[in-house]
């Protein structure tokens, strides 16, 4: 069993920075982690994926604006969203799959004003 918290949403004007930090409970260096978002009264949507190598995927949304990362020493993976839109705002959960079964984070709230 593994928890995973993350930290670092709140509230940032249209253009602005944020940065998201997922801090799993024990060694998270298999698998895959991803970040999800969850809009009101939207289904929960992939934002970006980093495998175990090190490999990318973004949503075309995001592409070019968020940036996935891990830090497999603190066992923690982040995600830095620039030029952020009003849209971008909601619920932002980690996701780490290994050996085909999902672990979720609580979520954290983001919130870009316009």
């Amino acid at each position: 069993q593994v928890q995973l918290v993350e930290s670092g949403g709140g509230l940032v004007q249209a253009g602005g920075s944020l940065g998201l930090s997922c801090a799993a409970s024990r060694s998270i260096s298999g698998g895959v982690m991803a970040w999800h978002r969850q809009a009101p009264g939207k289904q929960r949507e992939l934002v970006a994926t980093i495998t175990s190598g090190g490999s990318t995927n973004y949503a075309s949304s995001v592409k070019g604006r968020f940036t996935i990362s891990r830090d497999r020493a603190l066992n923690t993976v982040y995600l830095q969203m620039n030029s952020l839109k009003p849209e971008d705002t909601a619920v932002y959960y980690c996701k780490w799959t290994y050996w085909g079964r999902d672990y979720w984070g609580q979520g954290t709230q983001v919130t870009v004003s316009s």
